[in-house]
């Protein structure tokens, strides 16, 4: 796979095919990371984590099935790793996150498995890309401004898991919610937000939900679509986003916000989300003031940020948790090396039968 970059333009699935490789099915099986029905980007990055797991000297973990079978998978922690915070870059993210388990919202949807123990969820992805922005915002401050065009903000808070009423019929009516939600303020004493979502394996033809005439009527309200009652807002690829981006839009609206924006981070290589982000946005007018404009981020692009914004060891760490997939290039040249090897020994190396015939013709002879 080819170093990432700092392109804006999402992938499509030949480009995506091309690049993104059919792992052999020995690799997968050495590091535990052989699943049914994963796609290459889900494979390699499984794979990716299985070996930052190693790196880690951390042992593999075990998944158990609805009918309570267990199996080893390469990207999942032990109970005791993930209850010590191995999920995390830093000590004090694992601490953070404790404290934000304590004083999450009500009604806030958050899997403790997946956050602890699952290296493939974006759970913990948003926490060690977002937990130390919230631990420093003058750190937060200088990644929105490289990663959002026009960003003059302030940094004043990163809120994760966040939604303004989950429920509540001024909003979305619903349990939607941001992954994050940073809080600035302009020079000029605007408040604003950006709605995060984040993807790191996910599709987004996950399933859909049903939906209700309340967001019928937030669609036409909002202003934000070419047209608002298009079914394909309503289904895969783009319900989610819809969704979300209606209740960024109803934040504003109430009068909660004077400004805001809504992004989505997913890994660049992740052909399914970045072709889901691009259906999305075509979706969409250009937005007039008062509403928040969507903008697609590479993962690798808001890794870089963090780098170039003051961080760059850790924005090392990020890369090579998440987005170093070299590695299993190199994985991959090795094992092809020496499949190379066998074939030629092959073809080189007579079978037992053909040395057996020799030897007797030798001694007839």
């Amino acid at each position: 796979m080819p170093k990432t970059n700092a392109h804006t333009a999402p992938f499509d699935e030949e480009d995506a095919n091309e690049t993104i490789p059919l792992i052999p099915q020995d690799i997968l099986r050495q590091h535990h990371c052989l699943e049914p029905d994963a796609s290459r980007f889900t494979a390699a990055a499984r794979l990716l984590q299985s070996l930052w797991r190693q790196d880690q000297n951390l042992p593999v973990g075990r998944h158990s099935s609805p009918s309570g079978e267990t199996r080893q998978i390469g990207s999942r922690l032990t109970m005791s790793a993930g209850r010590a915070g191995a999920n995390f870059l830093d000590p004090a993210i694992a601490s953070l996150v404790r404290r934000e388990l304590v004083y999450r919202e009500i009604g806030a949807l958050i899997d403790a498995d997946r956050l602890f123990r699952n290296l493939l969820s974006s759970m913990p992805l948003v926490f060690n890309l977002f937990g130390p922005l919230k631990r420093d915002l003058e750190l937060a401050t200088r990644v929105m401004r490289l990663v959002l065009p026009g960003f003059t903000g302030t940094v004043t808070k990163i809120l994760f898991e966040h939604s303004p009423g989950r429920g509540n019929p001024a909003f979305s009516a619903d349990y939607t919610a941001a992954d994050a939600l940073v809080r600035y303020r302009t020079e000029d004493g605007r408040c604003g937000f950006v709605f995060v979502e984040q993807k790191y394996t996910e599709t987004l033809q996950e399933t859909t939900q049903p939906t209700r005439p309340h967001l019928d009527r937030l669609s036409e309200q909002s202003g934000l679509f070419k047209d608002p009652h298009a079914a394909s807002l309503r289904s895969s690829p783009c319900q989610q986003l819809w969704r979300e981006h209606l209740l960024a839009a109803s934040m504003i609206q109430r009068g909660h916000y004077d400004e805001g924006h809504f992004i989505v981070i997913a890994p660049r290589l992740n052909w399914h989300a970045q072709n889901g982000i691009a259906a999305y946005a075509r979706h969409l007018k250009k937005p007039e003031p008062g509403q928040p404009p969507f903008t697609g981020i590479f993962l690798e692009r808001f890794i870089e940020a963090i780098g170039t914004a003051g961080e760059p060891d850790y924005a090392q760490r990020l890369h090579q948790r998440y987005a170093d997939f070299a590695r299993i290039d190199q994985l991959i040249d090795a094992y092809l090396d020496a499949e190379d090897q066998a074939g030629i020994e092959l073809l080189t190396t007579p079978d037992a039968a053909s040395a057996r015939s020799e030897t007797e013709a030798m001694a007839a002879a």
